[in-house]
Formats: C-alpha cells, sequence, structure tokens
C-alpha cells in the first residue's frame, strides 16, 4: 500500500485501482484534465462536496512555487543565466506543466483527506 506510486499513477485513493481523470488535458490547446466523478472500480464519490478541491489550489501553488525555485537555482548556479532568461524559462514551465500540478493537486488533496472503504477490505473490521 504505497501512497506515492498510487497518487503519481493518479489512482483511487480507496481502492489504488480506478482511475481519477479520465482525461489529462492540453495546455497548449487551452483543454483542462476532466475527472471522473466517482471511481469506476469501487464507486468512491471524489467531490465529496461543492468547492471540495478549494483547497487543492494551495497545493498547486506550493508545487508551481518549487518549480520556480528549482528553475531559479539551476538557472543562476548552474547556467550562470541573466534574469530575463530565466524569467521566460519559468513562463514557459509553468505554462506547460499547468495541467500536471492541476492533476498533481487534486490527487494530493484527495489522498490527504480521504475516507478509506475497509467494510470491502478482508479481515478488517469497520
Amino acid at each position: 500500500m504505497a501512497v506515492l506510486p498510487n497518487v503519481l499513477k493518479e489512482k483511487c485513493p480507496n481502492c489504488e485501482k480506478g482511475d481519477i481523470f479520465e482525461s489529462s488535458g492540453n495546455p497548449l490547446l487551452f483543454r483542462m484534465p476532466k475527472m471522473h466523478r466517482k471511481c469506476s472500480h469501487c464507486g468512491y464519490n471524489f467531490v465529496q462536496e461543492p468547492g471540495y478541491f478549494f483547497g487543492a489550489m494551495y497545493v498547486s501553488y506550493a508545487l508551481t512555487i518549487a518549480e520556480m525555485i528549482a528553475i531559479l537555482i539551476l538557472g543562476k548556479f548552474i547556467f550562470h543565466l541573466g534574469n530575463i532568461s530565466i524569467f521566460f524559462i519559468i513562463m514557459v514551465v509553468a505554462l506547460v506543466s499547468s495541467t500536471f500540478n492541476f492533476r498533481l493537486s487534486r490527487t494530493i488533496w484527495l489522498y490527504m483527506f480521504r475516507k478509506k472503504n475497509t467494510a470491502e477490505q478482508p479481515g478488517v473490521e469497520p
């Protein structure tokens, strides 16, 4: 029951088999990923309540800031690039990674506040 591989594979937090997203999206065509409402394998409801994923914006923000800091450090200290070059590289990476960050932040949010259904697991008392 390794959490990190399941988060990266975007699997259901309950059964760890069903997919969370039905499409991956494309930032260059301005298409955002689409989520399943429920897990196709166990029926787990991904959208717990209206506004459930507002907190995932903060996770996405943290991911984007981490990417920007990594690019800044690499650009400044490894490749000795100027500020304008680093700025444009950061903007391109932020645009290209937006759908990845969207999917990853929602998956992390689901795993942070998951409600494991133990009734389906053999040998576990609810």
